[in-house]
Order: structure tokens, then C-alpha cells, then sequence
């Protein structure tokens, strides 16, 4: 016994062992190393200098990264929204319907596909000629054309929809493994107790989806605080800094203005704010089990 588990134990570190060393040089790693950078002003170019706490002062003094932290905190908004919707679509498509699987396989397609494609695709549905204010002026919803990327009021809202709408099938695959480990027995206890169908998801499926519930909105809070690609792409932060967030921040001081030491210090401020939000959805989800109804 004692040599099989040894024979399984190396079995399961030599699978782990590719993911473990690619977190420890791109994960671990940077963030370990960022640390003593973001004590000088190291910029590549120009002689490195140890400037103590002053990147960290000027950081809260910055009145874009401000903007920027307050973006993203914005975004974080998104995360109920996406997980409720999400739990649902597992719901729906959990259930024995005509073509299932292919309500499946169509909401999973926008998480396969990447997000320049994404974003090109949006770009072109909310231009000015586009479909969706062709489709709002036929509805008589708005008067006139809406350049929904370009004004301040609708950018960052126009973003965290995109974002949300690519991320839902990637949860719901999630939330659709966590439905299908739920025994059946406890579905069928609860009707002959006399259980409606909102009955049996308040109290039996959501409190046993509670640790799949945990796990994606944790990743989905990391997620919307880091959030970079939709918002580089599309906006760069603008219009002026309307959907400037952390990340696109981060982005330009570090490698587009070569000024890393400061790059780094505002790297381990958000750091710090995504492990409190992080601790917040731990303890806000530390119960489980099923309810009595």
C-alpha cells in the first residue's frame, strides 16, 4: 500500500509539475521580484536609484491611477450579474430540452474564441453604422446615432457588457459540473416534501453549488479587477480616462513609459486590494450544506 501511494504521489507531482513551474516563473516569481523594484526607479535607460516608499506616495497622489482603481472597482460590479445569469443558463441548459447541446455549444463558442476576434466583432456592431443603433433607431429606443465607445457616460458600460457576455459560457460550464454532481435523490426527497421548482433551486441547488458559487466569483473579482485586453483594444483607456483601469494603467507606466520601479509599486497596490476582495468573498461565502424548506 505504502509503495503504491508513493507511486501515486509521483504520479499526480509529474502532472502537476509543468503548471507548477510555469506560476513559479511567470507568477510567483514577477511578484516576488517586484517587490524590491518598486523601491527604486529603475526605467531600463537611465541609472537605477533606491527611492524607498516615494513610488507608493506618488502613487496616492496620481490622479489617474485614482481614476483607474475606481474603474476598476467599478467593473467589479459585473460579478453578480454574470454569476446569477450564468447559474440560470446551468439551469436551463442542465435540464432535458430539444437541443440542448447545442444551446451548450453556443453559448460556450465567445470563451473559445479570442479577444481581438471579440473585439473586432463589438467594434463593428457598435459603430456608428452599426448593427445595434440600426436596430435601437428601428426600435425607436434612441433618436440618433450613439457612438457607444467613444463617449464617456457609455465606454466603460459598453466594456464590462462585452465582458460579461464573452465570460458567461465559461461559468456556466462551471456552475452546469457543479448541477450535474448534485445527487438526484435529494431532488426527489424534496417533491414528495412538497418542493416547487423555486423551492428546489433556493434550498438544494444553490446551497450545494455554494463552493462552485466561491470559486467563480472569486476568479470572476481577480478577473474584473485585472480586466486589460477588451479595454486596450478597443478604448486604450479613452475616451479621456473614462475606461482607464488598473491594468491599462499598469501597462503604459511599465511598457509603454519605460518607468518599471513605479509600474511596480502600483502592481503590488492592486495586488493587495485583489487579496482583500478575495478575503471578502471567502468569508462571505464560508457557509453550505443544504437549507430545511
Amino acid at each position: 500500500m505504502y509503495k503504491g501511494f508513493r507511486s501515486e504521489s509521483f504520479t499526480a507531482w509529474a502532472f502537476m509539475a509543468p503548471g507548477l513551474l510555469f506560476l513559479a516563473v511567470f507568477t510567483f516569481w514577477p511578484i516576488i521580484y517586484g517587490i524590491p523594484l518598486s523601491l527604486t526607479d529603475y526605467s531600463v535607460i537611465t541609472e537605477t536609484n533606491y527611492v524607498g516608499l516615494d513610488n507608493f506616495t506618488r502613487a496616492f497622489q496620481d490622479h489617474n491611477f485614482l481614476i483607474s482603481l475606481w474603474n476598476s472597482l467599478v467593473y467589479v460590479l459585473i460579478v453578480p450579474v454574470i454569476q446569477i445569469i450564468s447559474i440560470l443558463m446551468a439551469i436551463l441548459v442542465n435540464s432535458r430540452i430539444p437541443g440542448v447541446k447545442m444551446f451548450r455549444a453556443a453559448y460556450y463558442i465567445p470563451v473559445v474564441t479570442s479577444m481581438v476576434a471579440v473585439a473586432l466583432i463589438w467594434s463593428w456592431l457598435l459603430g456608428n453604422n452599426g448593427v445595434v443603433n440600426y436596430l435601437l433607431l428601428k426600435a425607436g429606443i434612441i433618436s440618433e446615432q450613439v457612438s457607444w465607445l467613444s463617449t464617456s457616460s457609455t465606454a466603460l458600460y459598453v466594456l464590462m457588457f462585452i465582458t460579461m457576455w464573452k465570460g458567461l459560457g465559461y461559468y456556466m460550464m462551471l456552475y452546469l459540473a457543479g448541477l450535474q454532481g448534485i445527487p438526484a435523490d435529494l431532488y426527489e426527497a424534496a417533491r414528495v416534501d412538497g418542493a416547487g421548482p423555486l423551492r428546489l433551486i433556493v434550498h438544494v441547488t444553490l446551497p450545494l453549488l455554494r463552493p462552485h458559487i466561491l470559486f467563480c466569483t472569486l476568479i470572476s473579482v481577480m478577473g474584473a479587477i485585472r480586466v486589460f485586453d477588451e479595454v486596450y483594444i478597443l478604448t486604450k483607456g479613452g475616451p479621456g480616462t473614462s475606461t482607464l483601469t488598473s491594468s491599462v494603467y499598469i501597462f503604459q507606466k511599465g511598457l509603454e513609459q519605460f518607468n518599471f520601479g513605479y509600474a511596480s509599486a502600483l502592481g503590488l497596490i492592486v495586488s493587495v486590494m485583489v487579496g482583500a476582495l478575495s478575503v471578502l468573498v471567502f468569508r462571505l461565502n464560508r457557509k453550505g450544506g443544504v437549507n430545511s424548506y
